[in-house]
């Protein structure tokens, strides 16, 4: 499980990963205090416009960041961006308006959406056996799920001895450490991608996912497992202490159930993909998701139903989010990784921006029972969707015609005319993916 860690490139991102996600985590906490500060009984819905900016910008500016940062040195981008969030972090405790929370939290969100792509696509290139990279993907996801654990706990701690304004000085130093420890990593050389316009990177990523069976699959299961991840995130509290009549301890209690799930599977797919493949793991996830909900919906509402349920929605999300990464380094070249692991940034972040409205308008409006209901309809109807959209049977060695290349294109050097068989990925010589014998066009 910890193998990735023998290698010191690795090593030094993953530290660099686990400090800037822990400040994320204080800077949160302490974003809702802030908001507290500025608008007391509007609150809430200042966090719910912050949430709302922060979903946009990973929707629409990662695309875009990654189109306009092709050309920079990898190793000085990630750099510049930790920079910028840990300077704009800096300035939250200055604050005197509303307003100004929403911009410095919009170009704060727009730096992490350029950021996590980036720095996602770059560790394929560091564990270059795939053994180490399926266990890298394990410690992020780890990573992740210990942060949402840890995070409150360390911030509780650190309110009892300072403001929550220093918590956001902690977050900055903690986002200027890792820039400092990506700066004094050697990245390997990179593939570089080919001259092309500001518009076509930015829509590169999104059309090599249009045209690529897996990852149009993959979309479908990020929307059924944000359906149960929408549930428990957004109706956790209200569950616990609105039905339930219980605490907040409750609450951590059950939220921390729900990591457990995601934790217990993270740590298993290494293991199980030896056996199992990529799309049998994450589709058993969409299954869970849709068996969880449905129990969501038959059983009565306890805090037992409550310690069933969210483990397995947990483990569904371990489960289908887990393996992301190699399906997209199986799916797309080098040079294309940083435009592919951006729109799929983007892509998993649009499910959620539609889940977590309908978990919340529809748990308020016509109840618990209901909002179970229907995300397990949304969650049923993704898994459907994902199996269509990727077949188990998908060829991906397939002999293919190439309507503009000549006989002659280094491409066709192994052909008969120009006609041959190869595994496909969607690139600038194969722009769709073809039936058996069919014809393919540049993309």
């Amino acid at each position: 499980m910890f193998e990735p860690l023998q290698d010191w490139r690795y090593r030094r991102l993953f530290s660099a990963q686990c400090i800037a996600l822990l400040g994320t985590g204080l800077a949160t906490i302490a974003l809702a205090l802030l908001a507290f500060e500025l608008a007391e009984e509007r609150a809430g819905v200042v966090m719910g416009t912050a949430l709302a900016i922060k979903m946009f910008a990973y929707v629409i500016i990662a695309p875009l960041a990654q189109a306009f940062a092709e050309r920079l040195p990898r190793r000085l981008v990630l750099i510049v961006l930790e920079v910028m969030r840990g300077s704009v972090v800096l300035l939250l405790p200055f604050v005197t308006a509303v307003w100004q929370v929403y911009v410095l939290i919009f170009v704060l969100q727009s730096a992490s959406a350029a950021f996590t792509p980036t720095l996602q696509a770059t560790i394929p290139a560091v564990l270059r056996e795939e053994r180490r990279y399926v266990k890298g993907l394990a410690l992020t996801r780890l990573a992740h799920d210990l942060e949402n654990l840890l995070s409150p706990l360390l911030a509780a701690y650190l309110l009892t001895l300072v403001s929550f304004n220093l918590l956001f000085v902690g977050t900055a130093i903690g986002m200027f450490a890792s820039a400092a420890i990506i700066a004094m990593t050697a990245l390997p050389h990179f593939e570089r991608a080919e001259q092309r316009s500001f518009a076509t990177r930015a829509l590169r990523g999104v059309k090599i996912f249009l045209h690529t069976p897996s990852l149009k699959g993959l979309t479908a299961i990020h929307f059924a497992i944000a359906a149960g991840g929408a549930m428990v995130l957004v109706n956790t509290v209200v569950y616990v202490q609105s039905v339930l009549g219980l605490g907040q301890r409750d609450v951590a209690l059950v939220m921390a159930c729900f990591g457990a799930g995601s934790m217990a599977v993270a740590l298993l797919v290494p293991h199980l993909l030896d056996r199992v493949k990529d799309r049998t793991i994450m589709l058993a996830g969409c299954i869970i998701t849709v068996v969880a909900l449905g129990i969501g919906v038959l059983v009565p509402q306890s805090l037992w139903s409550l310690l069933l349920l969210w483990p397995m929605l947990g483990a569904a999300l371990g489960a289908g989010v887990t393996t992301a990464g190699r399906v997209l380094l199986h799916s797309s070249r080098e040079s294309d990784r940083p435009a592919v692991f951006a729109a799929h940034f983007s892509i998993a972040h649009a499910t959620w921006l539609v889940t977590y409205p309908v978990a919340g308008v529809v748990g308020a409006r016509y109840g618990l029972d209901t909002a179970f209901l229907v995300l397990g309809v949304m969650a049923a109807l993704g898994t459907l969707l994902a199996m269509r959209a990727w077949p188990a049977g998908l060829v991906l060695t397939v002999e293919h015609e190439h309507v503009d290349l000549l006989p002659d294109d280094p491409h066709l050097m192994d052909a008969y005319g120009r006609r041959h068989a190869h595994p496909i990925v969607i690139d600038d010589l194969h722009g769709s993916w073809p039936a058996p014998g069919g014809r393919v066009g540049r993309l």
